[in-house]
């Protein structure tokens, strides 16, 4: 079966996981949070999309967007800059019986005038705290084919208890179908798990909002996929391919961390699915003839006179001569003084860490230092 793409909507929720950064997400929505040394975590969906031949994608935000809307600009990197269709930025109070949601399908409501407004048959829903690189395409085609009402992309493999207990995790029949859900268990071990993207006919999207918000149901994953995933067609889609999702400040280091072994970078970045981001003229980065790098991301910009090991540098970030920076990951901006020492650091924008001083802490729980902090 050969599906239309261009029949197909994107909805990208920035916010959903906001919680599971902590501290990272306490100015900016998820979406925004940097990732892999020049990429924002919303790069990911929409690249997915627009590389599945998606070319009609809203983004649903609720609040801390400011970064966001600075980094999304006029779309023209997704090539989402278009007189039909394009890209699509959904603020919370989208109509005027809205309020700020407190679940999926209130956020869906909020942003109802725009997908009645859509000529889509299908719809891709996403969030942005799953990192791959999917195509869309077979899940739809597989889609249509089962004539599920939901299909849901999940991920059958062995989880610690951290992992799971911020994931849905679904039990699923011999024929894929869904015959029940866990939501944020306390289990380890063998499970399948929801990477929070669905897809689903426009007309059910729209009769499930409809009904939902006059049962006064706000959540999809309990109201919807739980209490419901008899009486629909829920099946599943499993993806094997290389991913990364994020549940909590380690795991998104750990995420950062794994994209120094060439073999998982090959996986993420796949040549002609390439994952886009906006463009920065930033100069090459700048190596001082004593300085030592070893097993590191370093972005453009940068200026290096000291020692990086097994280390993410964004944009822009300098490290003075001496200093000594180890499994650390430095955001946009970080300035990392002479002979100063950090290992197990995450930094955010902008950070200045003054000469002399010794940041450490344990990989379990990396310490995290708040954007433009002095240290």
């Amino acid at each position: 079966m050969d599906i239309n793409m261009g029949n197909v909507l994107g909805l990208v929720f920035a916010n959903m996981h906001d919680t599971t950064l902590g501290d990272m997400t306490k100015n900016r929505t998820m979406g925004s949070v940097m990732f892999g040394g020049r990429y924002r975590l919303i790069d990911f969906p929409l690249s997915n999309m627009v590389n599945s031949g998606i070319c009609e994608v809203g983004v649903i935000t609720k609040s801390n967007y400011q970064s966001l809307l600075d980094h999304l600009g006029s779309a023209r990197e997704w090539d989402l800059a278009r007189k039909k269709g394009g890209l699509y930025i959904l603020p919370p109070f989208g109509n005027v019986e809205s309020t700020l949601y407190r679940g999926r399908i209130e956020a869906l409501y909020g942003a109802m005038s725009f997908i009645k407004h859509s000529r889509a048959k299908y719809v891709v829903l996403s969030d942005c705290d799953v990192i791959t690189n999917i195509d869309y395409k077979p899940i739809i085609e597989k889609h249509v084919e089962s004539g599920a009402d939901i299909t849901a992309v999940v991920h059958t493999g062995v989880y610690a208890a951290e992992d799971i207990k911020t994931s849905t995790v679904f039990n699923v029949d011999g024929e894929g179908r869904v015959s029940s859900v866990l939501i944020q268990p306390e289990l380890s071990g063998t499970c399948t798990i929801s990477l929070n993207m669905f897809v689903m006919s426009m007309e059910f999207l729209t009769d499930m909002i409809r009904d939902s918000i006059a049962r006064g149901l706000v959540s999809f994953e309990k109201d919807i996929l739980q209490s419901k995933c008899r009486d629909l067609k829920i099946k599943t889609y499993e993806y094997d391919n290389y991913f990364s999702k994020l549940t909590s400040p380690n795991s998104y280091m750990q995420a950062n961390m794994e994209l120094l072994n060439p073999v998982n970078a090959r996986k993420l970045f796949v040549p002609k699915r390439s994952i886009y981001t906006k463009v920065s003229d930033n100069a090459p980065a700048k190596y001082d003839i004593n300085c030592t790098v070893k097993n590191s991301l370093i972005a453009d910009g940068c200026i290096i006179e000291g020692e990086v090991e097994n280390s993410v540098l964004f944009r822009g970030v300098k490290v003075g001569k001496g200093a000594k920076v180890k499994n650390c990951i430095l955001m946009q901006g970080t300035e990392v003084g002479s002979n100063a020492q950090l290992n197990n650091i995450i930094t955010d924008k902008n950070v200045t860490v003054d000469s002399e001083h010794i940041l450490t802490s344990s990989t379990e729980y990396p310490m995290y230092v708040a954007k433009g902090a002095k240290v």
